[in-house]
């Protein structure tokens, strides 16, 4: 029998084996049924992965016309990617075109006008999903100018697409000035893609040229943006690397040496792991646990963010690639897959 004085309701108990039901239910309704139930355990929802792919290409229509035929970006597909996406937990991937030689002159002020409002329909059309690396015509000054406020008044655009040299010049030459000028008054995101470098591309190393050129050509862009002083003078431009910096981090100890002579320091007055750490550098064919590790040892965890470089490589191979190399704890790669890049690029928050 329950205590005195504890509140509890008074049941009808003349007839134990069968009391009234009414005066059951009663009693059960003023107790509280829970006090009846045995304890449920609570089941934890898991929580839905985040990633926003800042290195994530796309074909648009307009490009057919330059008649490259059989490549991975040649067979993409707006159905294509969002399977890619939802297989690796990609929430929204920021597109940059295929790395594509526009052709120069109208045609290719043209071309970036067609590849930059069909990302933005891309956008429209699957809300949250895409953002955009807008397309300029360089090395035409004028037209990457226009091209510049229309994407970002117009199109509201998340930043711009380069490649990491134009017509034998590399980004961070003065010749390209009147750009950074734009992009540093705006506060602007730009996104540095490789590509082969003329000086290099017939070169028999016994494997395919981007295996190799590709990471160097970053590196030289990198170090043209800080010697020729660019990366100083402009410092509001926020500029992200591809493919986890090229190989500059292996260079580290002969940019170091560099850094002895006067003129360089002069260029790069912060020095140069002071300078590359306010650089953005993403993950797209770089997850192994060598350059990963190197990356770590280099910049602050604050400026990896992932890239999947689809449709040349798959997303969920990054994801897998991320997580088994061991770099990383579960905290920073909340940091790479989503939290870095949403600081970057805040409308993504």
């Amino acid at each position: 029998m329950p205590a005195k004085g504890r509140g509890l309701p008074k049941l009808d108990l003349s007839c134990v084996c069968c009391p009234p039901r009414r005066s059951v239910l009663k009693g059960l309704a003023a107790i509280g049924v829970a006090a009846f139930a045995p304890a449920m355990p609570a089941i934890a929802q898991a929580p839905k992965p985040r990633r926003i792919d800042v290195h994530h290409h796309f074909t648009p229509p307009a490009y057919a016309e330059l008649g490259k035929k059989g490549t991975a970006a040649d067979a993409w597909s707006v159905e294509k990617t969002l399977a890619d996406m939802d297989q690796a937990g990609i929430t929204t991937a920021i597109h940059s075109n295929a790395g594509t030689d526009l052709g120069g002159g109208e045609k290719a002020r043209r071309l970036a006008r067609a590849a930059n409002e069909f990302a933005a329909k891309l956008e429209q059309d699957h809300k949250g999903r895409f953002g955009s690396f807008a397309t300029l015509p360089m090395p035409d000054i004028d037209g990457s100018l226009a091209e510049i406020a229309y994407a970002l008044d117009t199109l509201k655009a998340d930043g711009f697409y380069f490649w990491t040299s134009y017509a034998g010049k590399y980004l961070g030459d003065p010749a390209f000035n009147p750009i950074y000028e734009e992009l540093n008054r705006r506060k602007a995101v730009i996104f540095v893609h490789p590509v082969r470098s003329a000086c290099c591309s017939n070169v028999d190393s016994g494997v395919a040229p981007a295996a190799i050129e590709y990471g160097t050509d970053t590196t030289r862009a990198i170090s043209k943006m800080l010697f020729a002083g660019t990366a100083h003078k402009y410092p509001d431009m926020k500029v992200i690397w591809s493919h986890g910096g090229g190989t500059m981090p292996f260079l580290i100890e002969r940019f170091l040496f560099e850094m002895r002579q006067p003129k360089q320091q002069k260029a790069v007055p912060e020095g140069f792991v002071a300078a590359v750490s306010k650089f953005y550098y993403d993950t797209a064919q770089a997850t192994e646990k060598i350059p990963m590790t190197g990356l770590k040892m280099l910049v602050p965890m604050t400026q990896i963010v992932f890239g999947s470089d689809f449709p040349y490589r798959t997303s969920l191979e990054h994801v897998k690639g991320l997580k088994e190399d061991g770099v990383f704890n579960a905290a920073e790669l909340a940091q790479i897959d989503w939290q870095n890049a949403a600081r970057l690029l805040p409308r993504w928050a």
